[in-house]
């Protein structure tokens, strides 16, 4: 939109001084992801730019480090644990998230901000203080270094997420419907299924994306938590950087930022699509 052309001296430099600092802020945000992405296609094993990469020569250029991901049986197992825990957590951070969303929507629920601010306060607490708590719990039931101990523990904190966003859903839903589909007759359960899930399914879906992605990319818990056993991506990553200063974290890197940048994508269009059900977007 354009400077309006009655529009004071003062809200001229407001309005470029004020796109000059968001750019600022966006170059500062995105820089590293932009370092790394070409860094890791270094045909040396360096974390700096060559001479060959800044000439643009295309022998300081290689894709020996995706390789090595792709060929590496530490990476390889590090992805398998990934993979295996990330959906399974997702999937008890929705189900539980979801159906405490929408109980917490209903008026009559006491203690409803309380209890809130309880199931989301692993968003709010710093990792390392969730990380040592579950650890001292985890070692007294019996989870500590086990696979059922870190997919609970990440199921924990994707929970607040998909809470988040399906209370956000649930905002414009019309309670009307659920009253008329069990004047017809509809148990609750049908009545979930047949009437609110179509409508907050967006919501739902932007909420295990965003779980998916915490799980996926969580270090700090699985650091307390899980075992060797256990040792997921990042965690594989963090080693890298620790002992032996491998740039195939790079490539790693690459691989997470494309699957991060799909992912938002995905969450952006569900939300478009959940305003449009809503009415809230004439697109």
């Amino acid at each position: 939109m354009a400077v309006p052309t009655y529009a004071t001296t003062g809200q001229r430099i407001w309005y470029y001084g004020f796109r000059v600092i968001c750019g600022l802020i966006f170059f500062f945000l995105i820089a590293p992801i932009l370092v790394i992405i070409p860094l890791s296609f270094n045909a040396e094993d360096f974390f700096t730019f060559t001479p060959e990469m800044l000439s643009f020569d295309p022998e300081g250029y290689s894709l020996k480090h995706y390789r090595d991901f792709f060929t590496n049986s530490d990476w390889q197992q590090a992805l398998r644990n990934s993979v295996s825990i990330a959906p399974v957590a997702t999937l008890l951070s929705v189900g539980f998230g979801t159906l405490a969303a929408i109980g917490l929507s209903s008026e009559h629920v006491p203690f409803r901000r309380a209890i809130m601010a309880i199931l989301i306060s692993p968003m709010i607490v710093p990792l390392i203080i969730s990380a040592a708590g579950m650890y001292f719990f985890y070692s007294r039931v019996g989870l500590q270094g086990t696979y059922v101990g870190v997919v609970l523990a990440h199921a924990a904190l994707g929970i607040p997420f998909v809470i988040i966003t399906v209370t956000a859903t649930l905002v414009g839903f019309d309670r009307s419907l659920t009253r008329a589909a069990a004047s017809m007759g509809a148990d609750p359960v049908r009545t979930f299924f047949k009437v609110q899930m179509p409508l907050i399914l967006p919501g739902v879906i932007s909420g295990a994306l965003f779980a998916f992605i915490t799980s996926f990319d969580e270090v700090v818990v699985v650091l307390f938590v899980g075992s060797a056993g256990q040792k997921t991506l990042p965690w594989q990553m963090f080693i890298g950087l620790r002992e032996q200063i491998s740039p195939t974290i790079l490539a790693v890197a690459t691989l997470l930022v494309v699957i991060s940048i799909a992912l938002l994508a995905s969450v952006e269009m569900l939300r478009r699509r959940s305003e449009r059900l809503r009415g809230m977007s004439p697109g």
